[in-house]
């Protein structure tokens, strides 16, 4: 190294080199905060800066940050908007829970169907006491135990009227009247009918039986009329009228019905041995039985009783159909069933 007297005094005279610049440096660029933990407080990516070696989407992409092992913040965005509530079922026909409104004209129609429905319901019920075929159908279970706890509450004289009226009824087509003179208190079935009558009923059951007696026009006849109310259902009743028909028991004189014989009454002296002809009829649509048994009024004796189905034939010569004894059993009997059915209907339509 040369001092600057030594460069004065070079032997060429040249001016001395002018020393090197010293090389440019860039200045330092300072230098990156230390990054913050993900999970510090306030932390928030940039989407565009890898985190981990996972580039943040938004939305979040629940794939790519499962597969790659790592958790990614979701990003926040926009609020979703809040969806409309489903439709709820109501009574104004919007249907049923998140269902659909039902169109106007459905629900119209099932309105119709159940009404046509109750009808048909109602009017099945009110027929089968209005039917007096012998082969009509059995009312069903709720029939029968409607009808057996509906006798004491039909007024005695629309069971039994003060006046029968029957066009017709009598010997040769001619029209009768029968007047009621007595009505027995309800009873059971005992002293009712002759005992092989009572053994043949007794399947049915008796819970209770009402009689009533009724005279002819001129009073030289007595007719008793009953009404057995049993306790058994549709299939034995079927059963007991079946058996009466093959076998024929409705014609049988030791099966006869008692009479009622009112003390003070024209019937008072009505008794077994002046029982000229009867009828038994056995329902199936309602649990009753309904017979008559008629005599003379002045209490003759009949030692060749008829049934009323004998007696009533074309060319019968008996006392009983002669005298017109088997036309009284008959038509009062088919009088009294023809307004036990109608009360009994009348009783039902009235406590529905």
């Amino acid at each position: 190294m040369s001092t600057d007297a030594e460069q004065a005094h070079s032997p060429h005279g040249t001016p001395p080199p002018r020393p090197a610049h010293p090389p440019r440096t860039a200045p330092e660029r300072p230098s990156a905060p230390p990054s913050r933990p993900a999970n510090a407080p306030g932390f928030t990516p940039d989407p565009e800066t890898p985190v981990l070696g996972v580039r943040a989407k938004a939305p979040f992409s629940r794939g790519t940050a499962e597969a790659s092992g790592t958790r990614v913040p979701p990003q926040p965005s926009t609020p979703p908007r809040p969806s409309v509530p489903p439709r709820t079922g109501g009574p104004f026909g919007n249907g049923g829970p998140g269902g659909r409104r039902r169109p106007p004209s459905r629900t119209a129609a099932a309105a119709a169907s159940l009404v046509l429905g109750l009808g048909l319901l109602g009017g099945a019920a009110a027929g089968s006491w209005l039917g007096d075929a012998p082969g009509a159908q059995p009312s069903t279970a709720d029939t029968y135990a409607h009808a057996r706890s509906a006798w004491h509450s039909i007024p005695v004289d629309d069971l039994f009227p003060r006046t029968l009226r029957g066009k017709g009824e009598g010997p040769g087509g001619a029209d009768r009247v029968w007047t009621r003179i007595a009505v027995a208190p309800d009873s059971s079935c005992g002293g009712g009918f002759d005992p092989l009558l009572a053994k043949a009923l007794a399947p049915v059951g008796c819970k209770r039986l009402v009689r009533a007696t009724y005279t002819d026009a001129t009073s030289t006849s007595v007719t008793t009329v009953g009404v057995l109310i049993t306790t058994s259902g549709p299939t034995g009743m079927r059963a007991l009228q079946q058996r009466f028909v093959t076998e024929k028991l409705d014609e049988r004189t030791d099966l006869m019905p008692r009479a009622y014989a009112a003390k003070g009454t024209a019937a008072a002296g009505f008794g077994d041995d002046q029982r000229a002809s009867w009828r038994i009829r056995i329902l199936t649509d309602a649990p009753a039985v309904i017979y008559t048994v008629t005599g003379f009024a002045d209490g003759r004796e009949v030692t060749d009783p008829q049934s009323a189905g004998e007696a009533t034939q074309r060319g019968a010569t008996s006392a009983p159909a002669q005298s017109g004894l088997g036309n009284d059993a008959r038509g009062i009997a088919d009088a009294i069933e023809s307004g036990f059915r109608r009360a009994l209907a009348t009783f039902t339509e009235t406590t529905s």
